[in-house]
């Protein structure tokens, strides 16, 4: 492993992290991500990422969140609730919950819309093992929460 790689593991896996990055990262990649016409999002400049438009699970309103991903080939994305390793799941994944066919992602410069599930039982393990191999801070995020941290399969419809 790249040592710049396994610094930004143990940096991302802090309590500091996961403390101030939840409302800094979003806002930037969002502003950046708009002023790009979607062509570029800052944090996926360390990870894959989308941005993830679902309505409202009580207000019914598109919300726009940018989402690391680890993507699949062909037209699927899995998307990790981790919330930096926060002890409440993020509410965009309450939003997919309530609406998983009304969602849509923008992908390197696409509009996409997709359909979500919610993983469980043995497809979450399998899945979340892949995770793990992906971006390893995930096992940390686990690790200080009791909440199970949904993870989530995204196709295109």
């Amino acid at each position: 492993m790249p040592p710049g790689l396994r610094l930004l593991h143990r940096m991302s896996s802090s309590p500091a992290f996961a403390r101030y990055a939840p409302r800094v990262i979003p806002a930037v990649d969002l502003a950046v991500h708009r002023l790009t016409r979607g062509r570029v999002q800052l944090s996926a400049q360390m990870l894959p990422g989308l941005v993830l438009t679902v309505r409202g699970a009580r207000s019914g309103l598109p919300r726009r969140t940018p989402l690391a991903c680890m993507p699949q080939e062909p037209d699927t994305w899995f998307v990790v609730g981790s919330n930096f390793g926060r002890p409440a799941h993020p509410a965009w994944t309450a939003n997919l919950l309530a609406h998983p066919e009304d969602a849509r992602i923008s992908w390197r410069g696409q509009d996409i819309p997709v359909t979500a599930r919610l993983l469980e039982g043995v497809d979450r393990a399998e899945v979340w093992k892949r995770l793990l191999m992906f971006w390893p801070p995930y096992a940390t995020y686990q690790a200080r929460i009791t909440r199970e941290i949904r993870v989530f399969r995204l196709t295109r419809r």
